[in-house]
C-alpha cells in the first residue's frame, strides 16, 4: 500500500467524515414523517367525531359521504407521504451512515430496508410516490361534477393510465 502523505491523509478523512451531513436530512425526515402521521390521524379522528355526529346527534350535511370518503382519502395521501420521509430517512441513514442492526435482525425490517444503491432507494421512493398521486388522484375525482360525456371520457381514459402506470411498475418489479 502506497503511504500518504499528511495532508492528503487531513483531508480524505475530512471528506469522508462529511458524510454525516446527511444526518441533517434523516432526522428532519423522521421529524416530518411523525408531524404527517400526527396530522392524519388527527383527519381520521375528524371523521369519526363527523360520523359520530350523523349516528347519535343528527347531524345531517347533504354531501356526507363525500365528505367521509375525501377525509379519509386524504389521510392515506398523507400517510403515504409520511411512508415517502420515512423510506427516504431510512435509505439516506443505510446508504452514507451503517446499517440499521435491529432492522436487519427483524424479518420486516429487511424486506422493507433493502437498500443497496440510491437506485433502488429512488424506485421504492418512486413507487409509493406514485401510489401518492394515485390516491390524489381519486380525492379530486370524488368532489368532480360529471356533467357531459366527454367529462366522462377522460375520467375512463385517466383510469386506463393509471392501471397501466400500476401494471408496468409492478411488471419492472419482477
Amino acid at each position: 500500500m502506497e503511504k500518504r502523505n499528511i495532508f492528503e491523509a487531513l483531508f480524505e478523512g475530512g471528506l469522508w467524515k462529511s458524510r454525516f451531513i446527511v444526518l441533517l436530512a434523516v432526522i428532519f425526515g423522521m421529524i416530518g414523517a411523525i408531524a404527517i402521521f400526527m396530522i392524519a390521524s388527527y383527519d381520521v379522528w375528524e371523521m369519526v367525531v363527523l360520523t359520530y355526529k350523523f349516528f347519535f346527534a343528527h347531524y345531517h350535511p347533504e354531501n356526507f359521504h363525500s365528505i367521509i370518503i375525501g377525509g379519509i382519502i386524504g389521510a392515506v395521501d398523507l400517510y403515504l407521504i409520511a411512508v415517502v420521509l420515512l423510506l427516504f430517512s431510512f435509505g439516506i441513514y443505510e446508504l452514507f451512515i451503517s446499517r440499521i442492526d435491529d432492522a436487519e435482525e427483524s424479518e420486516v425490517g429487511s424486506k422493507i430496508l433493502a437498500i443497496h444503491s440510491l437506485d433502488e432507494l429512488k424506485d421504492k421512493l418512486g413507487k409509493v410516490v406514485v401510489m401518492v398521486l394515485i390516491v390524489s388522484f381519486f380525492k379530486k375525482v370524488i368532489h368532480m361534477n360529471f356533467d357531459t360525456p366527454l367529462d366522462m371520457l377522460y375520467l375512463a381514459g385517466s383510469i386506463l393510465a393509471l392501471a397501466l402506470a400500476l401494471y408496468y411498475m409492478h411488471k419492472g418489479a419482477h
